[in-house]
């Protein structure tokens, strides 16, 4: 059973324990990020991240209260003055842990942990895999459309549009070539050309 057992206490007594965890908040105040062992980076994590919470409020207590956990300076003054501006609009989380392989001498779960807004290039490399992933997924079919249709609107602009146009005037010349030349008005023609020498033929009976 774990009975009362909210802390993990690292294997060290209490003050010692302090002072690590002290030590590599102040190295990761520093730094950014340090590597570690996963169990170190976690118990880190509960005990920094307060500390951030606390230098957004830059006040002379703020400032004494972070110096005593710390116990360091330049730390401290970084922490309200570089830090505090990153995390001014990020309402906790304000670190990250990475799991690494194990450590090579005796299989130790090893750890990076590090600020989160000071790491660009994991966000940017986030950020273009999900950017690859719905070009790849949506956007196939539309890009073989996009280079289908500037190939087809190319070959059909500059020249082979009077190429397409001058059969459509010859079909039409077609189409109206036949309708022209079989009227039924020109039976008719024919009919009435044979009635007219008949009636000159009587015409001229009559006048002999």
């Amino acid at each position: 059973m774990r009975h009362g057992k909210k802390h993990n206490h690292l294997g060290r007594t209490t003050s010692h324990r302090k002072a690590m965890l002290s030590n590599m908040a102040t190295s990761l105040i520093l730094h950014k990020r340090i590597s570690t062992t996963l169990a170190k980076a976690k118990a880190l994590r509960v005990y920094v991240e307060p500390i951030l919470t606390k230098g957004k409020d830059d006040t002379t207590h703020s400032r004494r209260t972070v110096f005593s956990y710390l116990q360091d300076k330049e730390a401290t003054t970084i922490l309200f003055r570089e830090i505090a501006e990153k995390i001014a609009n990020r309402p906790g989380g304000y670190t990250r842990i990475i799991k690494l392989e194990n450590r090579l001498g005796d299989n130790a779960e090893m750890a990076i942990i590090e600020l989160v807004d000071y790491n660009t290039v994991y966000g940017a490399d986030a950020t273009q895999t999900a950017k690859k992933s719905t070009r790849r997924r949506g956007g196939a079919g539309a890009a073989k459309a996009k280079t289908e249709a500037p190939a087809a609107s190319a070959a059909v602009t500059p020249a082979d549009e009077a190429a397409v146009a001058a059969p459509v005037e010859d079909a039409v010349v077609v189409e109206e070539a036949p309708v022209a030349e079989a009227p039924v008005a020109e039976a008719p023609a024919a009919e009435e050309a044979p009635e007219a020498p008949a009636a000159d033929e009587e015409n001229a009976e009559k006048g002999e």
